[in-house]
């Protein structure tokens, strides 16, 4: 019997704390370091309209948000976060920069944020984590003011072509050996590449946002390996 939303949610949950402490180490590894040169990149599309009220996502362990802060000193970043675990190393980090960042817990389908709370909204490789696309940015949409803008980095399925071919052996066969290895949790980096491949398209993506009210473009990086999309609220 399939896992109902709430169920997913837990195991999730779950899952993320359990490798909190080995997550940005993974990060860099297996990504060849190229998960750095991404964030950047989101960075700038969510700071091309200076906003003064950020939220980022599904933090993590803050990198984005941390990001945001170093180049938007006097904005408000928020990062949110369903995994305490991370959200205490996300804490941490902080502390050791000196960012003044609010990180707190939060479930993605009910923002605990009036409406129109934040100019900006990031998450970066946590939007597929959520149980329902179509709520989740039901719920982006809503905390954005009128003019904000949502910044989406992921991981789409792997590209078509010869690339892809190589990225998918690496993806699903070598990547989840050396993270379980490191991480201890080889549970964790096998839902990794099932949950890319179970992921939208960047153009289904990009027709989820516009169905949610978004004005949408989106860019692929690394040969298609990741993608980002830019929604902005009317």
């Amino acid at each position: 019997m399939a896992a109902s939303p709430e169920e997913k949610a837990k195991r999730v949950r779950r899952m993320f704390s359990e490798i909190a402490p080995r997550y940005d180490l993974l990060n860099r590894l297996l990504s060849f370091g190229a998960d750095l040169s991404w964030r950047r990149r989101a960075v700038d599309l969510a700071l091309e309209k200076a906003p003064r009220r950020i939220l980022d996502l599904a933090t993590g362990t803050g990198d984005l948000a941390l990001m945001l802060k170093a180049r938007a000193p006097e904005a408000l970043v928020v990062g949110a976060d369903f995994a305490p675990p991370m959200l205490e190393i996300a804490r941490r980090k902080a502390e050791r920069r000196g960012l003044r960042v609010l990180f707190q817990e939060a479930d993605a389908l009910a923002l605990p944020f009036p409406e129109g709370s934040f100019e900006a909204v990031t998450t970066a490789f946590g939007f597929r984590n959520f149980a329902d696309y179509r709520k989740a940015l039901a719920e982006l949409f809503r905390v954005l003011s009128p003019g904000g803008r949502l910044v989406i980095l992921e991981f789409p399925p792997p590209p078509k072509g010869a690339f892809g071919l190589v990225y998918r052996v690496y993806f699903q066969r070598l990547l989840p050996f050396l993270g379980g290895l490191i991480s201890g949790n080889y549970g964790a980096y096998r839902y990794l590449p099932e949950s890319v491949e179970a992921f939208p398209s960047p153009e289904a993506l990009k027709a989820l946002m516009e169905e949610a009210g978004f004005s949408v473009r989106y860019e692929l990086l690394t040969f298609g390996v990741a993608a980002i999309h830019v929604g902005d609220k009317p």
